[in-house]
């Protein structure tokens, strides 16, 4: 379905600045640049905060974001990306990152809220490893063809797996920072950096709680779906939309969903017995917030023979209700976003299944 991600590649990691009186004295901010992969392999920016106030080392979340990392926090001491960015994102003109948009998400990302709770944050910008393009020609792809190829196969990793690849090198640069807690790392991300997340947890086993969040089709809910459904996301439509997302093959089932050998509940059940929370919103019946639920319920035995209780009920949970199993949903009035509520969820469910 995504492709199969190439293996592991050596990271190193520059840090550009340093501010240790970020959010008014509470937190230290790094601006880091790390590299991996084949010679000429893009840079990716990292954006490291963690707060001054701990006891010991800090779960940390690693994130990926649709904007650039400067969008998350007004500090002059953020890089601006300097690869394509998407038109609608804030302070953007001719795809590209400006001073204008610093700071412009930060009600997105919530970074004092996250440093107050007692949580670190490593963040990057997904159009650092691959700009959301449908071709492959100004990513990290090209340097990992091999020999002699001179295009990507059918079973090749596409963008989400790219995404997923930069996420587990982020990881890596992580887990070198003395002051975070290796067993704790959480990973989030929003709509198809939901279905990026839920896929880099399944392939990496150093992330131990995941949040996809509001993911629907190609991530948490189910592909297996009547092809004519108008109410919700269909593999035929994820695929003529966004053909790049998915290794080629994957389109093979655009008419025949049912024929798949497998189907989303299989993903999430790679990342038995971890904490995943499946979070939505009401308005955004798109991404298929029932459908999620009953992917849950389709996973769950892998986690009872892994010796845990993955999911504590049979009915969907009304909207506000947390359920804090470690199969988890969450769903709240609204649409399709990202906001401070859906944090305090985040992070209380991460107080419970983190300890």
């Amino acid at each position: 379905m995504y492709g199969f991600l190439p293996e592991p590649t050596k990271v190193t990691a520059t840090v550009n600045a340093e501010n240790k009186q970020a959010l008014g004295g509470k937190a230290t901010l790094k601006d880091v640049t790390i590299k991996f992969g084949p010679e000429g392999t893009p840079p990716v920016g990292v954006l490291f905060v963690y707060p001054n106030q701990r006891k010991g080392k800090v779960p940390t979340w690693v994130a990926i974001n649709f904007c650039g990392n400067h969008t998350a926090i007004a500090d002059p001491a953020v890089s601006l990306p300097k690869s394509w960015c998407q038109k609608n994102c804030p302070g953007v003109k001719d795809e590209h990152a400006t001073e204008e948009g610093r700071g412009k998400q930060a009600d997105v990302w919530n970074l004092e809220m996250i440093i107050d709770r007692g949580y670190a944050i490593a963040m990057y910008y997904y159009g650092d490893v691959d700009p959301d393009k449908h071709d492959f020609t100004d990513g990290v792809h090209p340097h990992f063809l091999k020999p002699g190829q001179k295009q990507l196969g059918k079973h090749d990793w596409g963008s989400i797996a790219a995404w997923a690849y930069g996420i587990h090198r982020v990881v890596d640069y992580v887990l070198t920072e003395d002051v975070v807690d290796s067993k704790r790392i959480a990973c989030v991300g929003h709509s198809r950096l939901g279905k990026t997340v839920l896929l880099a947890a399944a392939m990496d086993d150093r992330i131990a709680l995941a949040i996809p969040h509001q993911a629907g089709c190609g991530g948490t809910a189910p592909s297996r779906v009547d092809i004519d459904r108008k109410d919700v996301e269909t593999i035929r439509r994820i695929n003529t939309v966004f053909p790049h997302w998915f290794c080629d093959n994957f389109v093979l089932f655009n008419e025949t969903p049912d024929k798949l050998p497998f189907d989303q509940h299989c993903l999430l059940a790679l990342c038995a017995p971890r904490p995943v929370l499946y979070s939505n919103a009401v308005e955004d019946q798109w991404a298929n917030p029932d459908g999620q639920f009953e992917m849950l319920k389709g996973a769950a035995p892998v986690y009872a023979l892994l010796g845990t209780t993955g999911l504590e009920v049979k009915e969907r949970p009304a909207s506000r209700v947390l359920l804090d199993s470690k199969l988890g949903y969450f769903i709240r009035p609204g649409k399709h976003s990202m906001d401070r509520e859906d944090w305090e969820i985040f992070l209380d469910y991460a107080d419970k299944q983190l300890k």
